[in-house]
């Protein structure tokens, strides 16, 4: 196998695996879950109170799983953010990154 083909099938494994791990999220939990969120990061997570806090409306669904990992871990350090992040399972981070990731991102430009 050619090292171009060999590079062709890891990303067409890559991106299978991660539509895999998508549609075993639950888009309804989600939304559930994410009601704790809309006190900082505003409804469906665009419309933070504050400059500093991010749009989470329509990011990519592998980096809202690492950004919650990372604060569990305290890779990222928060003081909002850790105790938020946690006490959840690994389910309840894909059902938060399926809902955040499936809203409407940020359309105003600057």
């Amino acid at each position: 196998m050619t090292q171009s083909a060999s590079l062709a099938t890891t990303l067409a494994l890559a991106l299978a695996a991660s539509a895999l791990s998508a549609s075993a999220a639950d888009y309804e939990a989600g939304k559930k879950k994410a009601e704790a969120c809309a006190a900082c990061h505003g409804p469906e997570g665009n419309k933070p109170i504050t400059p500093d806090i991010p749009i989470l409306a329509g990011q990519h669904f592998e980096y809202l799983i690492a950004a919650l990992h990372q604060y569990q871990k305290g890779e990222r350090t928060n003081p909002m953010m850790m105790p938020m992040a946690q006490p959840l399972t690994k389910g309840e981070i894909k059902d938060l990154a399926l809902y955040f990731s499936k809203q409407p991102g940020l359309t105003a430009k600057y």
